[in-house]
């Protein structure tokens, strides 16, 4: 495959990029981007392709990304990613809402393939193109960046193209592109990847199992940490790692030495931010002594069973399918499903339709 190259580096190119990608009929998308040292993403590259050109953009040389919203945003062309969660969440703070979106990883898992296929093997397998490995650890904020980075970088959206017409004519013979609509559609909201720090305790295994004080304890600890890591940019780990959090939320410390006397937390979390962590320790209104830690307690054999069962059927679905139980319906869903959650996605849309009406059948005849 045959396309010219650039590097984009000034506005006026980057607006001429934009008038171009706005009237393509498709965009080819990927970023490159570093978030080690960060909270937010920093992005480094960009790379778009057309059936003209596949063209590398430097956000790193440019002020702003502006000239490229209206193609990228909800009203342009389609836009075909592969794995597109992290590329849209990247690029969600520069140029907004992507829209609309096909993705070749989830059309892939519909057509048959594993849930986590990789970009290299759909290339391999579909295209009969090996792609090169040479550039997987880049680091991709050092410039300059050599002919063979951007070349690596640009593979990356060359082949989206003719994997979204390969993909789309195996799910059109099966019967299944209604089924990527509604998949590609939840992916698309920008509510799937933005995280609202009174939210962030969800991020946390067992606080469900916790007595009502330390709930709230933990709530408010993951709160003011995504909060903290938002504001300074910093991994939410850098500010307060779970481990410290946990051990916080179990021992309930009231005062500093209480504080300090925790192993998990680091001496300068507990000096800088001790006040504060005592501050949310007294609003959780726990009392004194706490309530013992809940023991671990051996499954309920009914909910086990249930769970079973309805793992068995989400694999029949599989195995009738060829789509991965994991797409179907992960195992966390399935226990929430046991549980007597019914918003769950395997009883929504097709999901429901191939085995969610089974799977409540199965829990009534479980018991």
């Amino acid at each position: 495959m045959t396309m010219t190259t650039a590097l984009i580096t000034s506005p006026g190119d980057l607006d001429e990029l934009g008038a171009e990608l706005a009237a393509a009929p498709a965009i080819g998308l990927d970023t490159e981007f570093m978030r080690e040292r960060t909270y937010r993403a920093e992005l480094c590259l960009l790379q778009t392709a057309t059936p003209s050109r596949a063209t590398c953009v430097d956000p790193l040389a440019l002020e702003a990304l502006a000239p490229l919203a209206t193609a990228l945003g909800t009203s342009g062309p389609v836009k075909i990613l592969h794995a597109a969660r992290q590329d849209l969440e990247v690029l969600w703070p520069t140029v907004g809402r992507v829209g609309p979106v096909f993705d070749t990883q989830v059309a892939a898992a519909l057509a048959g393939f594993p849930a986590q296929v990789g970009y290299a093997e759909l290339v391999r397998k579909l295209l009969d193109h090996e792609l090169a490995k040479a550039h997987t650890r880049t680091d991709w904020s050092r410039r300059p960046l050599s002919r063979e980075q951007l070349e690596y970088a640009l593979d990356d959206v060359r082949f989206l193209a003719p994997l979204r017409d390969a993909l789309l004519e195996r799910l059109d013979k099966l019967g299944r592109t209604a089924w990527l609509a509604q998949d590609l559609r939840e992916l698309a909201s920008p509510e799937s990847f933005i995280v609202d720090p009174d939210c962030a305790w969800q991020r946390l295994k067992g606080v469900q199992a916790l007595d009502a004080g330390r709930q709230r304890l933990a709530k408010s600890l993951a709160a003011w940490r995504e909060r903290r890591a938002i504001d300074r940019n910093r991994p939410r780990g850098w500010i307060l790692d779970d481990a410290a959090l946990k051990e916080i939320v179990a021992s309930v410390p009231r005062d500093a030495d209480a504080l300090a006397a925790i192993a998990e937390v680091p001496e300068g979390v507990a000096q800088r931010s001790g006040a504060e962590l005592l501050q949310l320790v007294r609003e959780a209104e726990i009392p004194e002594p706490p309530p013992p830690l809940p023991r671990r307690e051996r499954p309920d054999p009914a909910f086990t069973n249930a769970v079973k069962r309805l793992v068995e059927l989400t694999r029949q679905a599989a195995g009738e399918t060829g789509i991965s139980a994991e797409i179907i319906a992960p195992r966390r869903e399935l226990e929430r499903l046991a549980a007597g959650d019914e918003t769950v996605a395997v009883l929504q849309g097709w999901r429901r339709e191939l085995v969610g009406d089974r799977l409540l059948e199965g829990l009534r005849a479980n018991g």
